[in-house]
């Protein structure tokens, strides 16, 4: 029993049909042969891409749906997320690469990068972490020396999810000596460039069909007409996105609870024990009354969220407590589940257990569940004077 949701038009039922569409046809089959590769088919990106499943955001000039609405980006996120289908990392490429490129691309870079971005055909990464600087942005070392119509890129970058398969590589690099957040830039590396190096597709212990690799930069001569927005400013434009990244997070992460509960309420009713149902003991369903009340007002936060982003108006912080409470309550729905599953909850054939190793990352990208506490914290105390207890 859940409470109807008012977020979604029918508009948005009906695209959600072709994602469930989508998945049961072209994802769902393949994703266990794909976690054995460690990543996807490189045709089901053209797959999603002859569906309308990317760019949803881009101008239709350019072959996009050309609506801004988030709310389609989170009937996407949700679907991917109840089918446990971490392999194919769309929502990365849509709503955390692909609002630097819509806003930030001059219209000549548009034209050779939107078109390729919407069909499949380019598939985008973001490299901002770096071996020595994880959420400290302002702690990134990779350089970018002006060498008059172009940059000399040196540096290197870890944890790049699309990394492996990845055309465009959206890099965040120093164009100043400075530190601090001053003086950082956005430039576009493009499959092939002479210098730049893909490292090993890293071994996780979840999402393992999702590409997560290590990229390398030595003398890549990245032209001028690869600089997104303007020199210097790439830490602006960070954290101007950051909101719907970690809001994209959260919508994943309730879907992916609530998931894994249904999952579990079926699991109680048909599994027996002392002669029973599990469902018959008064502890299980305490379990589960709990965790579906937190689910549920989850749900409602989350939701109004989306619906404060979808017209403009949702905040950084409110972003930041949106993403740690969701992902947090995903690990805590996820562990009490499994532990509801007993010895099967072990076995990796079970959709819990899967769901176990997979939604352990969720507190430690996008922003750590510390560094967001940290950015709440701030906003309604301010920055702790010198001197002041830690």
């Amino acid at each position: 029993m859940t409470l109807e949701r008012d977020l979604y038009a029918p508009d948005h039922e009906a695209f959600r049909e072709t994602v469930r569409t989508f998945l049961a046809k072209e994802v769902v089959p393949h994703h266990e042969r794909w976690e054995k590769d460690g990543v996807v088919d490189r045709e089901v990106w053209r797959s999603a891409g002859r569906q309308g499943l990317l760019g949803m955001a881009v101008g239709e000039e350019y072959g996009g749906g050309g609506t801004g609405d988030f709310r389609y980006s989170a009937v996407l996120i949700e679907e991917f997320a109840r089918a446990g289908a971490s392999g194919l990392a769309l929502s990365l490429h849509n709503d955390i690469v692909g609002p630097y490129l819509t806003r930030l691309a001059d219209e000549e870079q548009k034209r050779r990068w939107l078109p390729g971005f919407v069909s499949g055909d380019l598939v985008t990464a973001l490299a901002m972490t770096e071996p020595g600087a994880g959420s400290d942005l302002q702690g990134i070392r990779t350089t970018a020396t002006d060498q008059g119509d172009h940059y000399l890129l040196n540096g290197a970058k870890t944890f790049i999810s699309n990394g492996v398969l990845a055309d465009l590589v959206v890099v965040v690099a120093r164009t100043t000596p400075e530190g601090g957040s001053g003086g950082q830039s956005l430039l576009v590396v493009e499959r092939g460039m002479e210098g730049f190096e893909r490292g090993r597709n890293l071994d996780k212990i979840g999402q393992k069909a999702q590409d997560t690799a290590e990229l390398f930069f030595n003398d890549v001569r990245v032209p001028k007409e690869n600089l997104l927005g303007e020199e210097n400013r790439a830490f602006t434009y960070l954290m101007g996105n950051l909101a719907q990244e970690r809001l994209a997070i959260a919508v994943g992460a309730a879907a992916a609870a609530e998931e894994i509960l249904d999952v579990t309420v079926r699991y109680v009713t048909e599994r027996e024990a002392f002669g029973r149902p599990l469902a018959g003991l008064q502890h299980v369903r305490f379990e589960i009354a709990e965790m579906a009340t937190e689910t549920a007002v989850t749900r409602t936060f989350v939701d109004r969220c989306v619906t404060e982003h979808s017209q403009g108006r949702l905040d950084a912080v409110h972003a930041s407590m949106a993403k740690w409470w969701a992902t947090e309550l995903q690990k805590r729905i996820v562990d009490r589940c499994l532990q509801l599953h007993g010895g099967y909850g072990y076995m990796s054939e079970f959709r819990v257990a899967r769901a176990f190793l997979d939604s352990r990352v969720q507190t430690i990208y996008g922003g750590t569940t510390e560094i967001m506490k940290e950015i709440i914290g701030r906003s309604l105390l301010g920055r702790a004077p010198a001197g002041s207890p830690r």
